[in-house]
């Protein structure tokens, strides 16, 4: 490898000197559970000078990642979808805040050996910005990683009837009005509510205070109009949001 660092430890921000890709410049964090495959990734991608990507942190599990692109704050994380404690999915649940920074958003895209419907429409859902399987070349995968820094969707092909299909089903409604007025974290907590979480195991889970937890559910209460838990939860089902 060169600059990157070992799965866990996050790199120091380094200086704005011109790469790639026009002079542009991406901070990018893998995380892939297989370590031959994050240094074949590094070694396409990670020549700064000429592709403008600069790699600044790795992570094998679902904790490293976490810890890695909290401290690194990378614009971009290229996210496997199979990992161990919990998955790409799980990253994206406990990446929520940072994906919905105002000034600086973390933008992840999914590289995944796998195809799988489920897995494409997955982390979608969880906040990624597109999904590429590992046949992409290390041109294409450049390319996807800028596209996915402004802000673009990106698919491998095949994938995007996929996501076209899941949204367009008559099962819900494209645009939720009720669920749209819930902030990303108010959200996170009536899924876990809807759940069965009590108030501490929420706390646990997202790293904030009971107290805080109370405010989020009376505040989700109050803007669905419902009167208790039980008419949440119900609300939630109904939704498939549990």
């Amino acid at each position: 490898m060169s600059d990157a660092t070992e799965a866990g430890e996050p790199a120091e921000p380094t200086g704005s000197d011109e790469g790639g890709a026009g002079g542009r410049r991406v901070r990018v964090v893998l995380v892939d559970d297989h370590r031959m495959f994050r240094t074949g990734v590094q070694a396409e991608i990670g020549r700064t000078d000429i592709t403008g990507v600069e790699v600044v942190g790795e992570a094998a599990d679902v904790d490293q990642a976490v810890t890695v692109i909290t401290a690194a704050r990378p614009e971009v994380v290229l996210l496997d979808v199979h990992l161990p404690g919990g998955g790409g999915v799980e990253v994206l649940r406990r990446c929520a805040p940072l994906m919905s920074d105002a000034e600086n958003p973390v933008r992840f895209l999914a590289l995944s050996v796998s195809d799988a419907a489920e897995d494409v429409i997955g982390v979608i859902r969880g906040g990624a910005r597109g999904y590429v399987t590992k046949t992409i070349t290390g041109t294409d995968l450049v390319d996807s990683i800028f596209r996915v820094q402004d802000g673009d969707a990106v698919f491998s092909p095949r994938l995007a009837g996929f996501v076209l299909d899941a949204f367009a089903s008559t099962d819900a409604p494209p645009v939720d009005e009720d669920l749209d007025r819930l902030t990303q974290r108010e959200r996170e907590v009536l899924r876990l509510i809807a759940r069965g979480y009590a108030y501490k195991e929420i706390a646990k889970q997202l790293y904030i205070s009971v107290k805080t937890v109370e405010s989020h559910v009376s505040a989700v209460l109050r803007k669905l109009q419902l009167s208790n838990r039980h008419e949440l939860t119900r609300w939630a089902t109904a939704r498939r949001l549990v």
